[in-house]
C-alpha cells in the first residue's frame, strides 16, 4: 500500500477540523480537490475514513484508528526534513583549519581530497596562527580543527589524533662548530643558546627546549621566535640553535642554515585536534579524512591506536 505524505496531511487536517471547507482553507487547496484526494486515500485503504451527512463530518472507527499513526508519521517526516536541511547547510559551510607551522608531509592535499569527496559543497580555509597560541585557533574558536604539536596545553578541553611521529633535529648556522657532525649529542648542546617559543606557548615551549633531557639544567635563551620565518633569521644570525621536527626541516634548512640529527631527545608528535564538544558533521568528516590520509604514513599501529584512544572518538 503506497500512501503519500500529502494524503496523510490532508486526512489529518480534515480530522482536526471536521469540516472540509475549513480544512481546504488551511491547506490552501480547493474543497473539491481535497474531497477527491481523500476518496483516493479511502480507496487505497479499502475503508471509509469519514462519515459525511451533508451537515457534519465525523471520523469512522477506521479513521479514528488511523489518526494517531498519521500524526506520528507526519511528525517523524517533519523531523527528518529538518535534519536533512540542517545537514545540507552543514555540508555547504566553511571549515577553518588552524596551523602554526605548515604541516607539510603532503598531509593537507591528502586530507583535502578525501574530505572533498565526502563534502563536495564544503569549503576549507587555512588560518595561520602565531606560536603565541599553541592551540592554533581552537581556544578562541577561530579554527574548527587544527594541526598542533604535542604536548597540548589544556588538553582536557580537546581530542586529537597523532598524524606524524618524527625525530627532533637541531638547526644550526652552517658555520657552527657542530655543523660538520652528522649526529649531534644533545649533551653537546646544553651550553648553547636556544631559540624559544613565546612563554604563552607553555608546555610546548618547554618541549622544544627539551627540558626533559636537561637533567634540571636551565636552558640558555638566545631569543624568542613566533614563526618559522623568525626562526630561520635568528638561526642564520647566530642568536641560537633550535630543535624542530624532521618534517619541518625544509622550512629552515636553506641559505646558511643546516639541520643535524640529535641523539638523546624523544621524537616529536604532530596531531590534528578539535574541541571535545564539537560534533558537527564537517568536523567529524575532516577527522575521518585525516585518519584515512595518515593511515600507514610511517606511524606504527600502536601510535595510531593511541592517538585514537586519546581522541575519545
Amino acid at each position: 500500500m503506497d500512501v503519500h505524505g500529502r494524503d496523510l496531511r490532508y486526512f489529518v487536517a480534515v480530522a482536526e477540523q471536521l469540516n472540509f471547507t475549513r480544512a481546504a482553507e488551511r491547506l490552501y487547496i480547493s474543497q473539491p480537490a481535497l474531497s477527491k484526494q481523500l476518496r483516493v486515500l479511502e480507496k487505497h485503504l479499502g475503508a471509509e475514513l469519514f462519515v459525511r451527512d451533508g451537515r457534519s463530518v465525523q471520523l469512522t472507527a477506521v479513521g479514528a484508528a488511523l489518526l494517531p499513526h498519521a500524526r506520528r508519521v507526519l511528525a517523524e517526516w517533519a523531523a527528518a526534513h529538518s535534519a536533512v536541511e540542517t545537514a545540507k547547510v552543514a555540508q555547504e559551510a566553511t571549515l577553518t583549519i588552524g596551523i602554526s607551522t605548515s604541516p607539510g608531509r603532503g598531509l593537507l592535499p591528502a586530507v583535502r581530497s578525501r574530505f572533498a569527496a565526502a563534502f563536495p559543497a564544503a569549503k576549507t580555509v587555512l588560518r595561520q596562527v602565531s606560536w603565541l597560541d599553541p592551540t592554533a585557533g581552537l581556544a578562541d574558536a577561530s579554527a574548527d580543527v587544527a594541526f598542533v604539536w604535542l604536548p597540548f596545553a589544556d588538553s582536557e578541553r580537546y581530542h586529537w589524533i597523532v598524524v606524524a611521529r618524527e625525530p627532533r633535529l637541531v638547526a644550526l648556522p652552517e658555520t657552527h662548530r657542530l655543523a660538520g657532525q652528522e649526529i649531534v649529542d644533545f649533551a653537546d648542546l646544553l651550553d648553547e643558546p636556544f631559540l624559544a617559543a613565546p612563554e604563552a606557548a607553555g608546555v610546548l615551549r618547554d618541549y622544544w627546549l627539551a627540558l626533559d633531557a636537561r637533567a634540571g639544567r636551565p636552558p640558555i635563551i638566545g631569543g624568542v621566535v613566533s614563526s618559522t620565518e623568525e626562526t630561520y633569521e635568528a638561526v642564520l644570525n647566530g642568536d641560537g640553535v633550535v630543535l624542530l621536527a624532521r618534517g619541518n626541516a625544509p622550512l629552515v634548512a636553506h641559505d646558511g642554515v643546516v639541520v643535524r640529527e640529535v641523539r638523546g631527545v624523544s621524537p616529536s608528535e604532530l596531531a590534528l585536534a578539535w574541541r571535545r564538544d564539537d560534533t558537527r558533521p564537517l568536523v567529524r568528516g575532516y577527522i575521518e579524512a585525516c585518519r584515512l590520509a595518515t593511515a600507514g604514513r610511517g606511524r606504527s599501529g600502536r601510535d595510531y591506536r593511541r592517538g585514537v584512544a586519546d581522541s575519545g572518538a
